[in-house]
């Protein structure tokens, strides 16, 4: 699920203009919840972006969803390929559209990420969504949706696994507690279960600046993220909690993304900050490379808000299921961040 968005001068110079103070900026939508799932329930499967190159895995998605006890209604082209695309743009947005439009379709999961998923944002209908919430679940590419769907409408969207990945224990586990029981969530990192270590080595935080924080959880994919400033699709930040996640991108590409950020004068208007995994993120070999720990320091350490890293957020087997626009407490010295009211209405 890789992607390579490269910003030219005419991107730089819109995001230079939003740093300003007289910049044309949406005021922040107000929040729109959708209703909370129940077993029985249909949920759509859709594919906003890459193609899947194995029939088995549009089954095992289908699956995956009837395991949980949902019906299943797939999207009239989710099983489409039009080059690396899941279809044609048209036909990707407008199984996103009818979705949203059916009754009976209570939840939107998307296939898969990869890419292509921020050429369909101008031609969601806003006005339906907004007439019609409803979750929408993925990650990676789909952060072209959270992002613009946050901005346009302010409903609450999830950022967790897609239809064809893994469904594990942690996962299910996940989605059950957010979706069917509505727990608010204390999202904490599980304890590393290697008895042959004296101290657990996996699955740790680090913290980057202690400190508490509250705000709306925004953020997701950061080359998908950063691929949309300058737009109207990607939301207001003012006092948010910004969590960011990516998947082979060279440090340098992820500092030169962090500059983007801080230049379009995203990184100075947030209350906190949540760097989940960059997974094969490693420097490459010789010298001259920054190390992300260094990157995130030089970026965010500045910014003299609660910051750290290391949730367990991205590309990863067992990843959490957050709420994309629903407020939030975090602690950057426990490495946790927890749900402060429901996201179902």
């Amino acid at each position: 699920m890789h992607r390579r968005q490269f910003l030219g001068g005419a991107m730089a110079a819109s995001l230079l203009a939003l740093a300003g103070p007289g910049r044309a900026r949406a005021a922040a939508a107000a929040r729109l919840l959708p209703p909370a799932l129940r077993p029985g329930d249909t949920v759509g499967l859709v594919s906003p972006s890459s193609a899947t190159d194995d029939r088995l895995k549009l089954q095992l998605a289908a699956e995956a969803m009837q395991a949980l006890g949902f019906e299943v209604r797939a999207g009239e082209h989710y099983g489409n390929r039009r080059g690396h695309l899941a279809g044609s743009d048209a036909d990707r947005a407008g199984d996103i559209n009818r979705m949203f439009a059916d009754p009976k379709v209570r939840a939107l999961v998307c296939v898969r990420g990869g890419a292509g998923a921020a050429r369909l944002l101008p031609l969601l209908d806003y006005a339906l969504i907004r007439r019609n919430p409803k979750v929408l679940l993925g990650y990676s590419d789909i952060t072209a949706l959270h992002c613009a769907i946050q901005a346009r409408t302010g409903l609450v969207t999830f950022h967790g696994p897609i239809g064809a990945g893994s469904w594990n224990r942690f996962v299910v586990d996940q989605f059950r507690r957010v979706f069917f029981e509505r727990e608010l969530l204390e999202y904490r990192n599980p304890p590393d279960d290697d008895a042959d270590e004296l101290v657990p080595r996996r699955n740790r935080t680090m913290t980057i600046r202690g400190g508490r924080a509250r705000g709306r959880l925004l953020g997701g994919n950061l080359s998908v993220l950063v691929g949309l400033a300058g737009s109207p699709y990607l939301p207001a930040f003012d006092g948010a909690i910004l969590f960011l996640e990516d998947v082979e991108e060279a440090p340098y590409r992820v500092d030169r993304m962090l500059t983007t950020l801080k230049l379009a004068g995203v990184l100075d208007r947030i209350a906190g900050f949540i760097f989940g995994q960059c997974t094969d993120c490693e420097p490459g070999a010789g010298y001259g490379s920054l190390t992300l720990e260094q990157i995130l320091d030089d970026h965010v350490l500045p910014l003299g808000i609660p910051a750290y890293r290391g949730a367990q957020i991205g590309h990863l087997r067992e990843q959490f299921i957050v709420p994309v626009g629903g407020q939030v407490e975090m602690d950057a010295d426990a490495g946790t961040f927890r749900l402060l009211e429901p996201v179902f209405s």
